[in-house]
């Protein structure tokens, strides 16, 4: 038990990781207790929060005690079949420019892979 905790005090989590996952794409029907159902299986989880207005219908707010869990949890559930539709896992991002900065990096990275492997793509406009 203590050797594992060492190894995971060393991992390096890319920053986006937390322990609030935002889920998307719900069956409207889902309940809470379905969704610790689907999410419980991946650690101790401190609450959940379904959508319940026209806006957040088909959302949700997964919070883990354990921000391990969540990656975990995030890693296996994006793409997850409930009702016949496909889940959606993200990290809560609190702020929109946050979520531009990523963008702009992964453009930054395309950019790059291109140049090192000589590709050219016709730009777009």
């Amino acid at each position: 038990m203590a050797m594992g905790m060492q190894r995971r005090a060393n991992v390096r989590l890319p920053p986006e990781v937390n322990r609030v996952l935002y889920i998307r794409n719900l069956p409207y029907k889902i309940t809470g207790e379905e969704m610790y159902d689907i999410f419980g299986k991946y650690g101790a989880i401190r609450q959940i929060r379904v959508g319940n207005t026209p806006e957040t219908k088909g959302t949700a707010f997964v919070v883990y005690e354990d921000i391990f869990d969540a990656k975990n949890a995030c890693d296996h559930l994006s793409g997850f079949n409930v009702c016949n539709r496909y889940l959606v896992v993200l990290y809560y991002q609190p702020s929109k420019a946050f979520k531009k900065l990523d963008a702009e990096k992964k453009l930054d990275e395309i950019v790059k892979m291109k140049e090192k492997y000589g590709l050219n793509t016709p730009e777009q406009n």
